[in-house]
């Protein structure tokens, strides 16, 4: 094992965090470089994003975990697609159905408590989502929009379609801004892997009951069509915010891609990642970017930072800080 002198530990001092000198969030992720534990990660994560958006030859990918769209986070989501900061966006299905209750409702979600009697909300037909409360009526403005949109699309009752596909349709249609319809309207692509874990299918479920719809949805269609895009580009990064099948399907891109195309280069080349899980289960939502390094998934020169933060904090405080530095905003 390689020795080092005591020199080589001691660089660079740790700066005190000054506030005084702090001008707005970019500044703040600046000055939180030189501090430590999350802080410090949170201020290398923006280097890292403003590598990655800066680099016209780079994929971007952003991977949507957790009820993200319910705690209000999704116009900050469509902020990215908006100015093109992302090239595709890979959810789970829940995020998705909420942004068009959103859409449907004018927002359809409301602060709430954890601490209530989540008894009574049931008997007054109220969802909670921890401190977020969706009455099920909202549910239902959205169930009225989708089945309109439904009946305006399609000619026939058998449909056979990939989800992005099915989607990029459904955005299209919706005439207020939302995550589906910004999408739809930048041509970037939404992949939704789990998609019969939602209550958007459960819609669908319903249509073809009710309606005659018979939805036959292409999923490994989509992950052909992902690969597709993949190989168009040099470069490839991701946001990921948790972890879950969104962000493992982003990932299991490469070794797909390996097993077909040997001259592909393999794995990310730049990665931020909000979560608060742990490793030591074997979990972590999908394995650290180092376990991910020996799968394929990450180049072995990737630049990637983790940071362990809710990611109502920490979201938030990286994309304006970004949106600063680019001065966009």
């Amino acid at each position: 094992m390689k020795t080092h002198q005591k020199e080589n530990f001691l660089i660079k001092k740790v700066k005190p965090f000054n506030p005084k000198i702090v001008k707005d969030v970019n500044s703040l992720l600046i000055a939180l470089k030189d501090c430590g534990f999350q802080g410090r990660n949170l201020g290398l994560a923006v280097d890292i994003l403003e590598k990655m958006v800066s680099d016209k030859n780079c994929l971007t990918v952003l991977t949507l975990s957790g009820a993200m769209v319910p705690a209000g986070m999704g116009e900050l989501i469509s902020v990215l697609m908006e100015y093109e900061l992302i090239d595709i966006l890979i959810s789970t299905g829940a995020n998705i159905t909420h942004d068009l209750v959103d859409a449907a409702s004018n927002v359809g979600h409301y602060l709430g408590s954890p601490n209530v009697d989540d008894d009574e909300l049931f008997k007054h037909r109220i969802n909670r989502i921890y401190d977020i409360f969706l009455p099920e009526e909202n549910y239902d403005k959205a169930d009225i929009k989708l089945l309109e949109i439904i009946h305006s699309s399609f000619d026939e009752k058998n449909i056979q379609i990939t989800p992005s596909d099915f989607l990029q349709k459904i955005g299209s249609k919706l005439s207020v801004d939302c995550i589906l319809s910004i999408a739809a309207k930048n041509n970037i692509p939404i992949f939704i892997p789990a998609f019969s874990d939602s209550e958007l299918a459960l819609k669908l479920i319903k249509y073809n009951i009710y309606e005659g719809y018979n939805f036959q949805f292409d999923i490994l269609e989509d992950v052909k069509k992902f690969g597709e895009i993949v190989k168009t580009y040099k470069d490839y990064g991701t946001l990921i915010v948790g972890g879950g099948v969104p962000r493992n399907w982003a990932q299991q891109i490469f070794p797909m891609l390996d097993q077909f195309d040997k001259v592909i280069k393999m794995g990310y080349n730049y990665s931020v990642r909000i979560h608060t899980a742990s490793e030591y289960d074997g979990g972590l939502s999908g394995s650290t970017f180092s376990e991910a390094k020996s799968w394929g998934k990450y180049s072995l020169e990737s630049k990637h930072v983790s940071v362990w933060c809710d990611a109502t904090i920490a979201l938030p405080i990286l994309v304006t800080g970004l949106l600063q530095r680019l001065k966009i905003i």
